[in-house]
């Protein structure tokens, strides 16, 4: 909790807080990363207010702000376009950490989750950021799979036997059903919303989706039946948006394959859950929510 008697107000945002929140975003993550070593996550103020934007005016997250006398000095983000809640990007002004901030906005989204029914809530982590692991670890999460940040080009630019190509509305069956074999459940919002965004691809496999992803990004996820599947996915790309793409660790045959091809590790995180977690049935790639 906040300590010297210092009182936290947490509500709900509003399109006000945008500018604010976008610039406490990219502080927060600057200042971590920088200390650690590693290059930021969001590498423009402007980046940052522009996803701050565009989550907060979505009716599909439940955004919240923290305040300090009327001050605004963090927001917590949770997505609901599943019956799995992503929570993030959490973030909270460098000039106020540790103060029980992170901890009341965590729990804000936790309660909603909650209330609204979800089967479980996950987020994924900096592996090198010791608070927030502390954090989400009393607040009941639990440590899910190790993850590696990959970014570049792969050397080998097809795979024998696989097409990959953009996804239509037509492949929204199949790959909600691949989800479902994959994790227990799918993701046809997001699904939906990466198709008509044109970021969406399946890949083929003697006449069948055999994978597909949302986008070979930071905020998409990929799901396939095999590491195959998957490998066609990622060498379809001449780069990955953002920061890279989440590679789990313990697939070892995967991101060997990945680091042969020349990609190149950005940083170590971790999948973290609460709830419901089947361990997937096939090679998968998380976003950065999950």
């Amino acid at each position: 909790m906040p300590s010297n008697g210092t009182s936290v107000a947490v509500r709900p945002a509003t399109a006000e807080d945008v500018a604010t929140c976008g610039q406490i975003c990219y502080d927060a993550f600057a200042a971590i990363n920088t200390a650690h070593g590693f290059p930021p996550d969001i590498p423009q103020p402007e980046v940052a207010t522009g996803l701050i934007s565009s989550v907060f005016s979505d009716p599909d997250h439940y955004c919240v702000v923290a305040e300090i006398d009327g001050r605004i000095v963090g927001s917590n983000i949770l997505d609901e376009r599943s019956i799995i809640r992503g929570v993030g990007p959490i973030t909270i002004d460098p000039a106020v950490q540790n103060m029980g901030v992170g901890r009341l906005l965590m729990q804000a989204v936790m309660d909603r989750a909650r209330d609204r029914g979800a089967a479980g809530v996950r987020l994924v982590q900096a592996a090198f950021h010791n608070r927030s692991l502390s954090l989400y670890i009393s607040l009941g999460f639990d440590v899910r799979e190790p993850l590696c940040c990959l970014q570049g080009r792969t050397r080998e630019r097809n795979i024998p036997r696989c097409h990959v190509r953009s996804a239509t509305p037509a492949d929204q069956a199949a790959c909600d059903s691949l989800s479902h074999r994959v994790h227990g459940f799918n993701r046809a919002l997001e699904l939906e919303q990466a198709i008509s965004d044109g970021t969406a691809l399946v890949v083929e496999r003697e006449g069948s989706v055999t994978g597909y992803t949302t986008h070979l990004a930071h905020f998409g996820h990929s799901t396939a039946e095999t590491n195959l599947d998957m490998q066609a996915l990622i060498s379809s790309a001449d780069s990955f948006a953002g920061p890279g793409i989440l590679v789990p660790s313990r697939n070892s045959a995967l991101l060997r394959w990945c680091l042969q091809n020349g990609l190149r590790v950005v940083q170590p995180m971790t999948l973290m859950s609460t709830g419901l977690y089947n361990d997937p049935a096939g090679a998968w790639l998380p976003s950065i929510l999950f």
